[in-house]
């Protein structure tokens, strides 16, 4: 979390209601509330007849359950995957079983970057491995149905195979996990990439779309203002931890306690994470040197001379 982020937690969306969100766009809210999905997931139909689900969400039989009722009249043709988190892709084996829909998405997990010898991931209970897209989406790739065109943008960071996907007709983007207005991404290596999600914010700051449909809660909106308050907290970590180091901070708890003052103790694992994942692109980048063979929630840290 962060106070130079203008967040919006007012979000009124029980779960399994269908809720119109755009002329093009309804959501319905999966019912799997927690420190890390803020109210849960949130599963969007797109179109109208012959319509596209993007992110169906757990593997949550009520859930699924409301998605199938919501389009009971119509015919699902593609599901959209955002990123391959337990939260958003596993309900997609029911959904397609029942609607014989095509999948699309970047491809199945994997970590962002090779794991160095006796490494683990520490995300690896929350990847949906089983998950492998009929159609594999790249950058700018678009894909139409009546009255809708999805175009995907490749956002790694938060996961490897992270894509946002820009709603041509409704100017709008699904922003995933990458960008939320309720809080900020968590990005743990080595399922996550800091300098990979640093990156495609610059990239999602140089478009137009001025509101986003997250993975959770509700939109942001002003978006490329709210890019840009993602990138400057993410400058601002970076500073506050090189400014730890020169105090001759040197481990990743020692670093937690004194940058995120009063976190919820659920989220001390996650900042430790996400410091890690910093730390990563400060010793990538030269500004920083470590210990270890790579950067790890173990290791000693210190400013490179």
């Amino acid at each position: 979390m962060s106070e130079d982020i203008a967040f919006n937690r007012t979000f009124e969306a029980p779960a399994g209601r269908v809720d119109e969100v755009s002329p093009l766009v309804r959501r319905i809210v999966a019912p799997n509330p927690s420190p890390f999905t803020f109210t849960g997931t949130c599963s969007y139909i797109i179109g109208r007849g012959q319509v596209a689900i993007l992110d169906p969400g757990p593997d949550d039989p009520a859930h699924v359950a409301a998605l199938l009722d919501a389009v009971r009249h119509e015919t699902v043709t593609h599901v959209f995957v955002t990123h391959t988190h337990r939260d958003h892709s596993p309900a997609v084996r029911a959904v397609v079983a029942a609607t014989g829909a095509v999948t699309l998405g970047e491809g199945p997990h994997r970590a962002a970057r090779p794991l160095a010898i006796g490494e683990v991931n520490p995300l690896d209970a929350s990847a949906d491995t089983d998950f492998s897209p009929d159609i594999r989406l790249g950058e700018g790739d678009t894909i139409a149905g009546p009255g809708w065109t999805l175009t995907a943008i490749e956002t790694p960071g938060h996961c490897a195979n992270h894509l946002a996907f820009a709603l041509r007709e409704n100017d709008l983007l699904f922003s995933g996990d990458h960008v939320m207005a309720w809080a900020t991404s968590i990005v743990a290596p080595p399922d996550g990439s800091m300098g990979d999600y640093i990156h495609s914010l610059e990239k999602l700051g140089l478009r137009e779309e001025r509101i986003y449909l997250p993975g959770h809660g509700g939109p942001v909106t002003d978006a490329p203002d709210f890019v840009r308050a993602y990138l400057t907290h993410r400058m601002s970590r970076e500073a506050a931890i090189l400014r730890a180091l020169d105090r001759e901070v040197e481990t990743i708890p020692d670093l937690v306690r004194g940058i995120y003052i009063g976190l919820d103790p659920r989220l001390v694992g996650a900042a430790s994470l996400t410091v890690l994942a910093h730390l990563e692109h400060l010793v990538s980048s030269g500004r920083v040197v470590t210990d270890s063979p790579v950067a790890a929630i173990t290791g000693r840290f210190r400013r490179a001379a």
